[in-house]
């Protein structure tokens, strides 16, 4: 028997959802350049990071800003935008996949950094590329049992490390053409931070409504991308087959509880690559033009990439549109959440 996950939240709403770009822009063709006699010798094409994956360019943070700093800067912003006096920040929640040791937590330099009182619960939640989503999660029904007024969600992520090892990996002399492939979702990867205030819907009749949504897991595919501090390994053609039929059971089993097969104004999907945006939308009968890219010019920024997307078209969505949420993290694990702007 097929079972979903329901939340469905009674008064929450989101104040503020905003995203700081990394400065460095680095390129694919820089990429294809450091790895010229690795291509030459194993056979694999120039080119197919931006032809297969559809990505030009993605960003980098400067070697001496952190990953708590990045997620630091965006917090700042979010609260600064939404109007809300931090000292009434209840909860914060870091959902960033990068870090730079693995204690203590990343919300602990976050809530440093941002001056946060005491009485502000504040850990990280690691759910691979959903974290953003689950913090959402977490954080609206705490608003909704009454434990705190305001929460703040953050994420800071980084890809420099990581492509920097991966590329100095595959520069060695033994490096062969399944190697590369084992690796290439690694070099699609991009740096980026986003943050959102969520409040009260009662308190904030303008802010936009957080409405719940569904989430379904499939972990027997726990093993098709594993990632460490420097490293990932993915097998690229089955993760995408099998994230997009879980995506797609979820999807066909939140009819239930959810009218969105009647079309949304907006799908804010976590971005990966080219050839999975297209297959999603034709899997779920969704409207391409309805769904906004970034990582062409970002790349797969992780938990973050959802925030960002939506960050960046925030100012486009007009009042009373529905926004729908969509991601697929490794491990399996898919989700939906649905906003009404």
């Amino acid at each position: 028997m097929t079972e979903i996950s329901v939340v469905t939240h009674r008064d929450v709403g989101m104040l503020a959802v905003q995203a700081v770009e990394a400065p460095e822009v680095i390129t694919s063709t820089w990429i294809d350049e450091q790895l010229v006699e690795t291509y030459e010798r194993t056979g694999v094409k120039p080119g197919t990071l931006e032809q297969l994956a559809g990505i030009q360019t993605r960003r980098w943070w400067p070697r001496d800003v952190t990953f708590e700093q990045a997620a630091a800067k965006a917090g700042r912003v979010a609260i600064d935008i939404s109007g809300v006096d931090p000292e009434r920040i209840g909860m914060l929640i870091s959902t960033s996949v990068s870090k730079h040791h693995l204690e203590p937590s990343v919300a602990c330099a976050v809530h440093y950094e941002l001056e946060l009182p005491t009485g502000c619960l504040n850990f990280d939640v690691g759910n691979a590329c959903l974290g953003f989503m689950n913090g959402m999660q977490i954080a609206a029904t705490a608003i909704d049992s009454g434990a705190i007024d305001y929460a703040l969600v953050v994420d800071g992520e980084g890809s420099r490390p990581v492509q920097e090892a991966t590329i100095a990996r595959l520069q060695q002399p033994t490096t062969e053409a399944a190697d590369v492939y084992a690796e290439f979702a690694s070099l699609t990867l991009g740096s980026g931070a986003a943050a959102a205030v969520l409040c009260r819907q009662s308190d904030h009749p303008d802010a936009h409504r957080v409405i719940g949504g569904v989430a379904m897991a499939n972990t027997q595919h726990n093993k098709l991308c594993v990632g460490d501090l420097d490293r990932m390994q993915t097998d690229t053609h089955e993760l995408l087959l099998a994230g997009l039929d879980l995506g797609e059971t979820a999807w066909k089993h939140a009819g239930h509880d959810f009218d969105w097969e009647v079309g949304m104004d907006w799908y804010i999907a976590h971005q990966i690559s080219q050839v999975h945006t297209k297959l999603m939308s034709e899997r779920l009968s969704v409207d391409p033009d309805r769904i906004p890219l970034t990582f062409p010019h970002l790349g797969n920024v992780g938990p973050a990439a959802i925030p960002i997307t939506l960050a960046g078209v925030a100012d486009q969505i007009e009042v009373g549109e529905r926004v729908l949420c969509m991601g697929i993290g490794s491990g399996l694990n898919t989700s939906y959440t649905e906003i009404v702007w």
